[in-house]
């Protein structure tokens, strides 16, 4: 059975959906969910379903990254995690933290990579008239919101769509998407998974 800790900063809803997902005969279970902000939302939810937390709070650290980092790693390592699956973490990562955990760490990001890396994605989607949007669940390397991709899903673009709208029906396909590639990746299957356009 594979452990899964899941680094978040916010509400989790991400987490809850991988949670959820990790019962009967999947392949994984969660052994911890981190934050660096002590009152993440996401905390008490990961406390109410039983999952250990652990708070690695990033501004006594300031610009020291690597302090951030060093901490961080300790944290989760202390869990003895298999897999890493970010879930909403808003840091970005040093070189060497994604080097500590490489090919077990993954990310879901609300855009089509390799189009809008980094954030406002659904804003720019818009902005640049593109009539598909949607989520990837990628594994994390070095650079931003780049790394192999192992699953997508297309969400049509409608007229009259906002940031908040497009991303409300994106996160939709972010809940389906990133439990399903979890399972498979816990499995060994690191090949793409991808889901065709969704209602808009």
């Amino acid at each position: 059975m594979k452990r899964v800790a899941i680094p978040i900063s916010g509400g989790g809803s991400n987490m809850v959906e991988l949670l959820k997902s990790m019962t009967g005969d999947h392949p994984a279970r969660a052994c911890v969910v981190l934050s660096n902000i002590p009152d993440a939302g996401g905390l008490a939810k990961a406390e109410a379903a039983g999952v250990p937390t652990v708070v690695v709070d990033h501004k006594p650290f300031g610009a020291d990254r690597a302090a951030f980092e060093a901490e961080m790693a300790k944290a989760l390592d202390q869990y003895q995690p298999d897999i890493i699956a970010l879930a909403g973490f808003m840091r970005v990562l040093t070189a060497e933290f994604v080097a500590r955990y490489q090919g077990r760490m993954l990310n879901i990001h609300p855009s089509l990579l390799p189009k809008y890396r980094g954030l406002h994605t659904h804003a720019r989607a818009i902005e640049a008239g593109d009539d598909i949007a949607g989520c990837t669940v990628h594994e994390v390397t070095a650079d931003l919101d780049d790394g192999p991709i192992l699953g997508q899903a297309r969400v049509p673009v409608v007229a009259g769509d906002t940031p908040e709208t497009l991303a409300a029906r994106v996160l939709v396909q972010e809940h389906r998407l990133y439990p399903a590639v979890l399972r498979r990746f816990a499995a060994g299957d690191r090949s793409p998974l991808i889901f065709e356009d969704a209602e808009p």
